[in-house]
C-alpha cells in the first residue's frame, strides 16, 4: 500500500508538472495571438518619400532640377519624388527614348503600393497552426481518421453479427441455397408454371436431395462400422508391435504407463468432459434452430425474392436506390454463378478422389466421397482438409503406404482443382485473387468459425461485384457530365462572323 501511495504521488506531481507547463505554453500562445491582433488593428505607417526641392524658389521649371527615375530592386521602377538627381551631378548616362511627336504627353506614373502586411503580421509564419503542418502529414492524418472510423463501424457490424450468429448464419445459407435453387424456379415460371407451386415444388425436391445424402452418409458409416473398428483395432495392435520392436525400442511397461495415464487424465477432467457434452448437446440445438431457420427463409426467397428486394431497396437514401437497384442483379449473378461453379467443382473433386479410394482399396469409400463433396465448398483448402480422414482411415485401415497413395491423390486433385478447374469454371465469376481467396477463408474461419469460411469467399467476390459496378457507373456519369458541360460551353461561346 505504501508503495501505491508513493508511486500515485509521483504521478499526481508529474500531471501537476504537465499541467503547469501546458497552461504557461497557452499563456504565450494567447499573448501571441493577442500581438498579432493589435497589429493587425494598427499597422506600421509606412515613411513618406521626400518631396522634391525647388532651390531657385521661383517655379521656374528651367532652373527645377533634372529628375528621372532609376531602377529600384529588381528591376521595379523607383518613384519619380524618390529619385532626385541635380543637373551638375554626375551620373552615369541613361538612355533616354523620345516619345514620337504625334503622341501626347505621357501621364504621371503614380507610386507603387506598399506591400500589404498579411493578417497575422509576419511575413514568416502560417496564417493558421493548420498551414504549417507539412501537406503529407495533413493526408496521413485526414486518411488515418477515415480509415479508424471505417475499422470502428466493421467492428460494431462483426459485433451485432456475432450476437445474432445464428441469424446471420442462417440467412446466409438460406442465400446460398436460394442461389442455388433460383434459376430453376425462373426456368419453370418461364414455361408458365405458377410462382407459388414452382418455388414449393424446387424447395421440396432440394430438401429430399439433402436429405437423401445425409441418409446415404449415415448408411454407408453404420454397414462399414464393424468393419473399421475391427481394421482399426488391428491397426493399434500393429503401431503397437512397432513401438515395442521399431526403432524406438520401448517396453510394455512403458507403453502400459501412457495408456494409464491417458485413463487418469479422462477421469480426472471428467467435470471438463461434461461440460463439454453439455455445450455441444446447446451447438446441436442452435444448429437445429439454424437449419430450420435456413430453410422458412429459402423458401420465401425463392417465393417472394423480388418483393423483397423491393422493400430493402425502399429502406435506402433516394439517390442511392438507382445505384443499388443496378448493383442487385449483378451480385445477385455472380453469387448464383459462384454456387454453381463450386457445386460443381466439389463434385469433381469427390468423384476423383472417391475412386481413387476405392481403387486402393480403403474402406467407406463412398461416405468419405460425400464428405469430401461437402468440404469442397471451402475453396482450394475443403477438399484437403476433410481427405486427411480418408488418409487417416488408410492409415489405420490398410499399410501406410496405401496411405501415402491417398496423400498422393488428394494432393494432385487439388492441384488440377487450383490450376485447371477454378480458372475455368469461376474465373468469370469469382474475380478474385487466390491469395485473396486463402486470406478471406482464413479471416472468416477466425471469425466465425466453418461457417465463415463457406461464406467468406462468396461475401468477398459479391462485394467486388458490387464495388466495381459502382465505380464504373461513377466513372460514366462523370464522362457524360464532362460531355454535356463542353458542349454548354461550346454552345455559349461566341462564333467568329463569317467572311
Amino acid at each position: 500500500m505504501a508503495r501505491g501511495g508513493k508511486a500515485f504521488k509521483a504521478v499526481a506531481k508529474g500531471m501537476a508538472v504537465v499541467a503547469s507547463a501546458a497552461a504557461v505554453i497557452e499563456r504565450r500562445r494567447r499573448a501571441a495571438m493577442a500581438a498579432d491582433f493589435h497589429e493587425t488593428l494598427h499597422p506600421p505607417h509606412p515613411p513618406h518619400p521626400p518631396h522634391p526641392v525647388d532651390p531657385v524658389g521661383q517655379g521656374d521649371p528651367a532652373a527645377a532640377p533634372s529628375v528621372r527615375p532609376l531602377p529600384g530592386p529588381r528591376g521595379a521602377a523607383v518613384p519619380a519624388e524618390a529619385a532626385v538627381v541635380p543637373a551638375g551631378a554626375a551620373a552615369a548616362p541613361v538612355p533616354v527614348t523620345a516619345p514620337p511627336a504625334s503622341a501626347s504627353a505621357p501621364a504621371p506614373v503614380a507610386a507603387p503600393a506598399a506591400a500589404p502586411l498579411p493578417p497575422h503580421g509576419h511575413f514568416g509564419r502560417p496564417a493558421t497552426p493548420a498551414e504549417a503542418v507539412p501537406w503529407g502529414l495533413r493526408v496521413a492524418a485526414e486518411s488515418t481518421w477515415r480509415l479508424l472510423l471505417l475499422g470502428a463501424a466493421l467492428y460494431v457490424v462483426f459485433y451485432i453479427v456475432d450476437m445474432l450468429r445464428l441469424v446471420a448464419f442462417a440467412v446466409l445459407a438460406s442465400l446460398l441455397i436460394s442461389a442455388l435453387l433460383e434459376p430453376t424456379v425462373s426456368w419453370l415460371r418461364r414455361h408458365g408454371v405458377p410462382r407459388s407451386l414452382a418455388a414449393g415444388g424446387v424447395f421440396m425436391s432440394g430438401l429430399a436431395g439433402i436429405g437423401l445424402v445425409g441418409w446415404f452418409v449415415v448408411w454407408q458409416v453404420t454397414t462399414n462400422l464393424e468393419t473399421v473398428t475391427s481394421k482399426v483395432k488391428a491397426g493399434v495392435d500393429q503401431l503397437r508391435d512397432w513401438l515395442i520392436t521399431g526403432p524406438l525400442h520401448l517396453t510394455e511397461q512403458q507403453i502400459t504407463d501412457f495408456a494409464n495415464q491417458i485413463t487418469k487424465a479422462i477421469s480426472t477432467n471428467s467435470e471438463q468432459i461434461t461440460s463439454a457434452s453439455i455445450t455441444g448437446a446447446q451447438i446441436a440445438v442452435e444448429v437445429l434452430t439454424a437449419v430450420l431457420l435456413a430453410f422458412f427463409t429459402t423458401f420465401f426467397l425463392l417465393y417472394d425474392g423480388e418483393r423483397i428486394w423491393n422493400w430493402a431497396l425502399r429502406g435506402l437514401p433516394r439517390h442511392s436506390r438507382y445505384a443499388m437497384a443496378g448493383a442487385g442483379p449483378k451480385a445477385w449473378a455472380t453469387l448464383t454463378a459462384y454456387v454453381r461453379g463450386t457445386v460443381c467443382v466439389a463434385f469433381i473433386d469427390a468423384v476423383c478422389i472417391g475412386v481413387g479410394i476405392q481403387l486402393l482399396g480403403v474402406p467407406m469409400a463412398l461416405p468419405l466421397a460425400v464428405i469430401i463433396f461437402l468440404g469442397a465448398f471451402v475453396p482450394l483448402v475443403g477438399a484437403l482438409v476433410t481427405g486427411t480422414v480418408a488418409v487417416l482411415i488408410a492409415l489405420v485401415t490398410t499399410t501406410p503406404w496405401t496411405a501415402l497413395m491417398v496423400l498422393v491423390v488428394l494432393i494432385a486433385v487439388q492441384q488440377i482443382e487450383g490450376h485447371v478447374l477454378q480458372p475455368l469454371i469461376l474465373g468469370r465469376a469469382v474475380r478474385v485473387h487466390p491469395l485473396g481467396v486463402v486470406l478471406g477463408v482464413a479471416a472468416g474461419s477466425i471469425i466465425g468459425g466453418i461457417g465463415g469460411a463457406i461464406v467468406a469467399v462468396p461475401l468477398i467476390a459479391v462485394t467486388n461485384t458490387v464495388v466495381t459496378h459502382l465505380r464504373r457507373r461513377n466513372e460514366a456519369g462523370q464522362a457524360v457530365f464532362t460531355a454535356l458541360e463542353a458542349a454548354r460551353e461550346a454552345a455559349t461561346r461566341p462564333h467568329p462572323p463569317t467572311p
